[in-house]
């Protein structure tokens, strides 16, 4: 969805965010003397030509555009009436409203009277080409988050790996260079933690690498995420309850994805690359069993306790070998990786570990700028004790009962990455919203992507 900025709206519902301390405007103040200064407040006006849907709008106008969407959800035409703002605070306000409209109806095939109408939003402002150019700087982030959401809310049966890899294919539209590199080659180059996760699956695995330019001369900046499109567990079985959300074990990939979209419809000037094992954690005669031992594309060998701790297998070959192979000067990773993170952190943060305290203070500031925030979390050598095996280099996973999993699969990565900059982002917590908020709709948010791009632009874009 594309917002429309203009002076006027043929919409007969308008949202009007009033700023804090803020009167609203005349013909409604004498109806709302109890409106109050709580930003997100909302309050309702009918008048002879119009609804109004007045809201308190606090620092994050993005929230305020999202409510917009929210309330008026039903309505296939609406307009934010943002006249008297500056353009960038109407930019902000259209991005929340259009990020908060998402919704993914493709595969229903007659109408549901329950599902939301809202289809076209127009912007009220006063400048229109200032909003227009406003909009512009932001479009592409949103755009990358809309990206990653649609291939995430895709079901595994028909976003197998070789179709993922295929949609990925479009992005050569936009100057990203795609390359996929197929089971075969996977096996020849000795990818063992990917082929032995994708083993037991009819659709094999791949790995594809995106490469966006830029025009600084400089290593790329590399994201690596895991791509499971489908997670039973594989032997180590998952219960039945909840498993179909294991078709969203991809996130991490459709983020780098998204965000390799945003640098590229900017023209960002920074390189980047991303590096996305695809795969299938299935069950089947060929399925990696607990008590192998894999040689991973390093060389090291891996002890398997657990097939369901299948995303840092994949991760740590794809770190490995886009470390060798792109020499980034930083790479960050992002994966739906453990269950105890939602535990520590819930549904409002990423949990982050990296081995650079400057390169996690840019990425957490990234993060609060678009409101993908993060918690950093413990990274030490003191939870090498429960990775120690009697039979490999080191065990994938602990086997006890209440184990602070998160901080152990974040360490057994850690010895893939060697000395480059480094930050994982387990984004179990954060990837999807299973009921509908003000804020966001339900299903996959698209985490990672604005964040990505944020940070390229903070960070990597200074020449």
């Amino acid at each position: 969805m594309i917002p429309h900025f203009g002076k006027s709206s043929e919409a007969r519902v308008r949202a009007v965010p009033v700023a804090r301390a803020a009167q609203p405007p005349k013909p409604e103040r004498a109806a709302l003397a109890g409106f109050g200064d709580r930003p997100g407040q909302v309050a309702e006006v009918l008048t002879a030509r119009r609804r109004l849907l007045l809201i308190r709008a606090g620092a994050d106008l993005e929230a305020a555009g999202a409510i917009a969407a929210a309330r008026l959800a039903m309505i296939p035409h609406i307009a934010i009436d943002a006249r008297g703002w500056p353009a960038p605070d109407a930019a902000r306000l259209a991005a929340g409203a259009v990020l908060r409209a998402w919704r993914f109806h493709r595969l229903m095939t007659r109408p549901d009277p329950e599902r939301p109408l809202l289809d076209r939003i127009d912007v009220l402002v006063d400048h229109p080409a200032h909003a227009k150019a406003a909009w512009a700087a932001l479009e592409p982030g949103v755009r990358g988050a809309i990206f990653a959401r649609d291939l995430v809310v895709e079901p595994a049966n028909h976003l197998t790996p070789a179709v993922f890899a295929s949609r990925l294919m479009a992005l050569r539209a936009h100057g990203i260079e795609v390359e996929v590199l197929d089971a075969e080659r996977l096996a020849a180059l000795g990818f063992g933690g990917l082929l032995a996760v994708g083993g037991a699956s009819a659709n094999p695995p791949c790995l594809v690498v995106l490469r966006w330019p830029g025009t600084i001369a400089a290593d790329p900046v590399l994201f690596v995420g895991k791509g499971v499109t489908f997670d039973t567990g594989g032997v180590s079985i998952k219960p039945a309850a909840g498993m179909w959300e294991m078709r969203a074990d991809m996130a991490g990939a459709a983020a780098c994805a998204g965000a390799m979209l945003a640098l590229a419809l900017r023209r960002s000037p920074a390189p980047a690359a991303a590096v996305l094992p695809l795969t299938e954690n299935a069950i089947g005669a060929a399925s990696y069993r607990p008590g192998d031992v894999l040689t991973m594309f390093n060389g090291a060998t891996v002890e398997i306790v657990d097939t369901d701790a299948e995303g840092r297998l994949i991760l740590a070959d794809a770190l490995a070998w886009g470390i060798e192979t792109l020499r980034p000067q930083a790479v960050i990773d992002l994966a739906t990786l453990t269950g105890s993170i939602i535990t520590a952190l819930g549904h409002h943060m990423a949990g982050m570990f990296s081995t650079n305290d400057v390169f996690a203070a840019h990425l957490a500031a990234s993060g609060a700028a678009v409101d993908e925030r993060v918690w950093r979390m413990p990274l030490s050598d003191r939870y090498n004790e429960a990775l120690e095996s009697d039979i490999a280099d080191i065990r994938q996973c602990s086997d006890g009962p209440r184990q602070p999993d998160a901080c152990h699969a974040a360490l057994f990565l850690r010895g893939f990455v060697g000395d480059t900059p480094w930050i994982h982002l387990d984004i179990a917590g954060v990837e999807s919203h299973e009921k509908p908020t003000d804020r966001h709709p339900a299903g996959p948010t698209g985490w990672g992507a604005r964040l990505l791009d944020r940070l390229m632009k903070d960070r990597f874009e200074l020449t």
